[in-house]
């Protein structure tokens, strides 16, 4: 009896930790089932749904930024980023019309055209960004930097920059990709090219301040050559009207008054029969 009384614990403990186990794995299907309706797209993102791993082409569903419920087990969110994206890309190499190779470091704004996404997941996917983007801008710059010699894409970077993004947005326009700006942060030379680019801006700066001094010394010369004709035409000037009547006039303006205390014996007394 003890035997028996034994196995049929047994067997009650075996029903018991099954059927415990049975309600466990029905309350976590059933939780996973609960939170896998929703999904939460973010601000600046939109969800795109794919219902068994595909995208409906003629109808797709397209979840805006909040929170939404989905089919468990059947749809799946993929969220893309509809902000503006930025992308630095360094150590460009490319070579310039006259050989010279440069290094570029170059900086991209882009967004993609939001109302077209689910044509970018079903036909470019997910990883567009690597996939497109990257390949395309350093091509795009490659095609445009071998038209300029090396000085010219110091001296017209803007307009280098300006075409290789014209360039950049008609590459990337089928995958429904949108160029914001493409900036030109840093051109990198040869050490060979910089310093003989050093040497000729050394030189050029030494002629310009020597035609400054040069200038100068004219503007100097021909001020003073100006003042000393002034200083001239106003010492004739001035002889001309020095008549005794004008210095007598200026003498008794500047006298006190007062007469002399001691006179030389025949001097004569002043302003007195001075003016006839």
């Amino acid at each position: 009896m003890g035997v028996i009384a034994q196995e049929r614990e047994s067997d009650g403990a075996w029903t018991i930790g099954c059927f415990g186990a049975a309600a466990l794995g029905v309350l976590l299907l059933t939780l996973f089932t609960f939170f896998g309706s929703f999904t939460n797209v973010g601000v600046g993102e939109i969800g795109i749904v794919k219902h068994f791993g595909a995208v409906d082409q003629a109808h797709p569903d397209v979840f805006d930024p909040g929170f939404h419920m989905k089919v468990p087990f059947r749809d799946d969110v993929v969220i893309f980023d509809t902000r503006i994206q930025r992308v630095d890309i360094e150590n460009v190499s490319a070579a310039s019309r006259d050989g010279i190779t440069i290094t570029t470091h170059l900086v991209l704004n882009y967004h993609i055209d939001a109302k077209n996404a689910p044509l970018i997941l079903q036909n470019v996917g997910a990883g567009y960004a690597n996939t497109v983007v990257s390949p395309a801008i350093q091509q795009a710059y490659k095609d445009i930097s071998g038209s300029y010699v090396a000085l010219d894409m110091i001296q017209k970077r803007q307009e280098l920059a300006d075409k290789a993004q014209q360039t950049l947005a008609a590459k990337v326009q089928p995958y429904w990709v949108i160029v914001d700006s493409l900036s030109i942060v840093n051109l990198d030379f040869p050490k060979d090219f910089d310093d003989a680019l050093r040497a000729t801006q050394v030189a050029n700066q030494n002629r310009a301040k020597a035609s400054q001094d040069q200038e100068r010394s004219k503007i100097e010369a021909e001020t003073a050559l100006i003042v000393a004709q002034g200083a001239a035409n106003a010492q004739k000037a001035q002889a001309t009207t020095l008549t005794p009547e004008y210095l007598q006039l200026q003498a008794i303006q500047k006298w006190n008054g007062q007469l002399p205390t001691y006179l030389t014996p025949g001097a004569a007394v002043p302003f007195i029969g001075a003016v006839k």
